[in-house]
């Protein structure tokens, strides 16, 4: 197998730090009034905050497993087969996606489906698809 991480795009871990900021601060007068249960609420919400954020920084991926790519984005799984991919473009689009940057490309694949993915080393990437294809259609 080999692996792509994603490009991580300065603006989105500073939006991530921004909403712990946010979190925390938000949270820190309702624990210091002492209110009942205030604790483990600002808790909770301080977690549910930074979990995913933190998980689809750390956790967002492309693989190639035989003749499968696979997308990987904390908690969202696609298995492409590379038969099926039918063009593969560059994309600034504003899309929900598995792509920590908007330094994208654009995968077209089966019956009208694409997915947007951002992989740090394009090039390379780009390379191992191609030669991985070809050696499919021999």
């Amino acid at each position: 197998m080999i692996r792509f991480r994603s490009k991580v795009d300065t603006w989105l871990v500073l939006l991530v730090v921004a909403a712990a900021i946010a979190a925390v601060s938000g949270s820190f007068p309702l624990v210091a009034q002492g209110a009942p249960g205030a604790l483990p609420i600002a808790v909770l919400v301080v977690l549910l905050t930074l979990a995913l954020p933190a998980w689809l920084l750390a956790a967002t991926y492309y693989e190639f497993a035989g003749q499968e790519l696979l997308i990987r984005s904390g908690p969202l799984r696609w298995r492409i087969d590379l038969t099926q991919i039918r063009s593969v473009t560059p994309s600034k689009s504003l899309i929900s996606s598995p792509a920590l940057s908007m330094d994208r490309l654009r995968i077209d694949y089966g019956r009208g489906q694409s997915v947007l993915i951002s992989p740090a080393d394009k090039a390379g990437f780009l390379r191992e698809l191609e030669a991985r294809r070809s050696s499919l259609s021999r």
